[in-house]
Formats: structure tokens, sequence, C-alpha cells
């Protein structure tokens, strides 16, 4: 019996863009097919790939028209990267479904009442605004299609780069990527090129072998580099010549390190990171202040787009120098530090305990005596006892994983009854769900979304929520 034939839809026009940058049709009975790599105003055949009840899932597979958003990407490795997947389209539209995606999730999942939304705030540069990149070595490297058309022997099988979508296995070799300001594309280069020349074994994630795992480069507004290598084994003299190598070439890296990886996993906040050249860390500032960046620390990688994240918060908080303000998902202690100045007290929590070590340390850097730390589970660690020990928090400031809060924490909250709550996130999906929660008590008083990530269809928003009246 043959296989059944999957069902194309004609000339379907793409009527917008959804969440998670999925371009939306229908069909002829008014179904919605939801498809990616399609832009509002394309006239294109779909290839049904997925039925559900509600929804069709599908690919484009001919376009008879593009739309007039559509700008001409910049990037030779767009369609086959999984980043800056909205390079085709015009950047003014990306705000625009941006803002829209704010508020589809504030109506539709946290079914609330919300002010007008602020308009988004842009970002000043769409091109080389990340401080931070992770690249990966493989011995099995994504081939284009453009090679495979040629009928040329694919002699060289080794990558550096980004993996491909949902293929786990397979890298994009990159030549060069718009993420990350120069000297970042040289250095990768360069240590794929002496890789290369001096026969080094790429990894193999499904064998877990090879010597090569990933490069990590980071920068900073204050003109310091980092680069990191993972290696899968203890091999010195190897080791040795290329990290040499590099160090020589870009002799202004000023944090050059190295962490030895024999795991099946590409996590390394578990082991020791060793440093070869310069010192173990780099500075980022903000305002005058200081922050100490390690190996582990997170910092946002947008550092431009970071500040007015943080200001936005600020402004929402409206200090007064008399609030006992809560950071929770305090990471390094950038936010606590921050808002610091205009606040009589300031306690961070977060569960990874480098990085409160790193927050006591930028709190000393910075001279700043107001902030407290805690480490630990915040469902365990945020209880009525605590709150009597620390002072009620007069504002709290979350800025939680993409997950969003756990109920638990949305639980405690609601019995803190901090007058004010502003919440950043990275997913307006899960800030609708857990501000659905909230509205138990708190009312919506101001949005704001915040592009940090020009050519994605990720977006930042901050919300700032006020207890009800009695």
């Amino acid at each position: 019996m043959g296989r059944k034939r999957k069902r194309i839809l004609e000339k379907a026009e793409i009527l917008r863009i959804a969440a998670e940058g999925k371009s939306i049709a229908k069909t002829p009975e008014g179904q919605v097919v939801f498809t990616e790599g399609c832009v509002t105003g394309d006239i294109v055949d779909l290839r049904i790939t997925r039925k559900k009840k509600k929804m069709l899932q599908a690919v484009p597979i001919k376009f008879h028209h593009y739309s007039d958003l559509r700008r001409e990407p910049f990037c030779s490795h767009f369609g086959t990267c999984g980043g800056c997947k909205w390079q085709n389209l015009d950047y003014q539209q990306q705000l625009t479904y941006k803002h829209q995606q704010v508020i589809d999730n504030l109506e539709r999942i946290a079914k609330v009442d919300f002010p007008k939304v602020n308009p988004i705030l842009p970002a000043p540069e769409t091109e080389y605004y990340r401080n931070k990149l992770d690249y990966t070595f493989s011995n099995k490297r994504w081939i284009t299609h453009d090679e495979i058309a040629s009928g040329e022997e694919i002699l060289v099988r080794n990558a550096l780069g980004f993996h491909i979508p949902r293929r786990y296995d397979k890298i994009l070799n990159i030549d060069h990527c718009y993420l990350q300001a120069d000297p970042s594309n040289q250095i990768r280069l360069i240590v794929r090129d002496f890789a290369l020349e001096h026969n080094y074994s790429f990894y193999d994630i499904e064998e877990n072998t090879g010597f090569l795992r990933n490069l990590i480069i980071r920068t900073s507004s204050t003109d310091e580099l980092m680069v990191i290598l993972q290696v899968a084994q203890n091999q010195p003299k190897k080791l040795e010549a290329i990290l040499n190598h590099l160090y020589q070439k870009f002799p202004q890296i000023t944090s050059l390190q190295y962490i030895i990886n024999p795991k099946k996993n590409e996590t390394y906040y578990d082991l020791e990171v060793y440093t070869f050249q310069g010192i173990p860390y780099i500075f980022e500032e903000m305002e005058g202040l200081k922050f100490r960046i390690g190996a582990k620390s997170f910092y946002q990688t947008n550092s431009k787009q970071a500040y007015e994240l943080y200001k936005v918060a600020r402004n929402f908080a409206n200090l007064t120098g008399s609030e006992v303000v809560y950071d929770l998902y305090t990471g390094t202690g950038t936010i606590a530090n921050f808002v610091a100045k205009k606040a009589s007290k300031v306690v961070g929590i977060e569960t990874v305990e480098q990085a409160i070590a790193d927050a006591k340390v930028n709190s000393e850097l910075n001279q700043i005596q107001n902030t407290t730390f805690f480490a630990g589970d915040m469902r365990k660690i945020l209880t009525a006892d605590f709150l009597l020990e620390n002072g009620k928090p007069d504002v709290v400031i979350t800025d939680p994983p993409r997950a969003g809060m756990h109920p638990d924490v949305v639980t405690q909250l609601l019995e803190a009854e901090a007058p004010k709550i502003v919440y950043i996130s990275c997913n307006p999906a899960t800030q609708a769900r857990d501000i659905g929660l909230l509205a138990e008590k708190y009312t919506v008083k101001a949005v704001q979304p915040v592009d940090m990530f020009p050519h994605t269809f990720h977006v930042e928003n901050v919300i700032l929520l006020e207890l009800k009246l009695p």
C-alpha cells in the first residue's frame, strides 16, 4: 500500500505573524494553518505536515508572490542558521509584531484589564549587538543544499559554529556572524583554521569523543575581551599550543581561559575554569557602576538595551530612598546594585550560589552597603519568617527565567502584599500567566516592551503592578 500523500494548500496568503515567529494562513474552510519562514502578505503553497483538532502545521514549498514587507537578508547563513530568523522582515515591522505579541498574551492568557501598552523601545543597534556568543565544534557539520547540488566530494566534515534548528548533532560552519562585533569573527576563524591545520579532533556529541568542544567569546563596553575554550580531554601540549597561538594573534584578550569537560553534556557550571592568560574576569559598566563578569556569570547579552531595560524597571519602581526592595532572581545582582542608591535596602535572592557570590563582589566593587544577597530555592527562601527578618518589601522586582515564576512563588508574593511589583520577563506568555494569578490582588498599571534581540521574535517586557486598595 502506498504512502498517503500530504495535502497541499495552494496559493495561501500569509495573514499575520503569531507567537514565536510563526506565520498564520487559513484554509478555504477557515481552519488556521501555522507555518514558518513566511512574511505577512506572502502568497505561498504550503504542504500540511501535521493535523491537530483546531489547527494545522505546514511548511512552505513554493512562493508565488513575496510580500512588500520583505527585506533582503544580510547574512549568507540566513535560512539555515537558527538565529536571526527575521532578517527578511523590515525592522519596523518586527517591532510592530513584538508589540502586538505582548498585547495578545495579556489579552488571551492573563485576561486582565491593562492600560495602553507603551511603544516598544527599539534597539539602537540591529547588528553586532551581543556581548556573548557560544560556538560549538563538531565532526558532523551540516552540509548545505548548495554543496549537495554541486556534486563535489565533501572532504572536510569538521565545523565550528551554531546548531542547526532541531538537530542537536549537526553544526553549521559559520563564516561570518553579524551578532557580535570583531574581533569575534576573526577569533573563531583563527581557532578553526589552527585546529584544521594541526589535525585537532572536533567533538562527536553522540560518541563523546574528540578534543575541541566549545568556544565562548565575551566582550564588554569597557573594551575587555574574554575567550574560553572548552575541551573534552586534558591534553596539555595541544591545549597550550592552540591557546598560545590565539593569544599571540590577539594580545588584546584580557581573559583567556579553558575548561576540561569529559561529560556527555556541554554544561560547565559544575566544572573548574582555568585561567591561561590575563585575569579570570572582565568588567561591564553602567551609570558609573562596575560589574565583574566571570566565565560562569550571567549578564544581559545586549549591554546597551540592558541599560534601557533597567532604567524602565527603576522608573516603574519610582523609588524615593526609603523603600525596602526585593530583587527576585537577582543573578549577579545587576538590578539590585543598579537601584540600590535610590532604596533604603535591597534584598536579592537567586538559586545559583556562584551568581550570589558575584552579586556580593559587585556591591563591594561599587561600595554599595545597603544590599544583602541570599542563595537558594526561591520557594523555600521567600517565607513569612524571611520577610519578618529582612523587612516587608515595599517594591518587588522580579526577573525570572523563561519558564516564569513557580506558582508557590506567586502565592508568596500575594501573601507578602508589596505595594508594587515590577515584573521583567523575556517571555511575555509566561509573564501573562503569572500576571493572571497576581490579578487576585494586583492591577496592571504600565506595560513597556523592549527589543533586546533584533531580527528574532523574542521580546523583553516590563509590567508595573500595584496592590489593589482594600
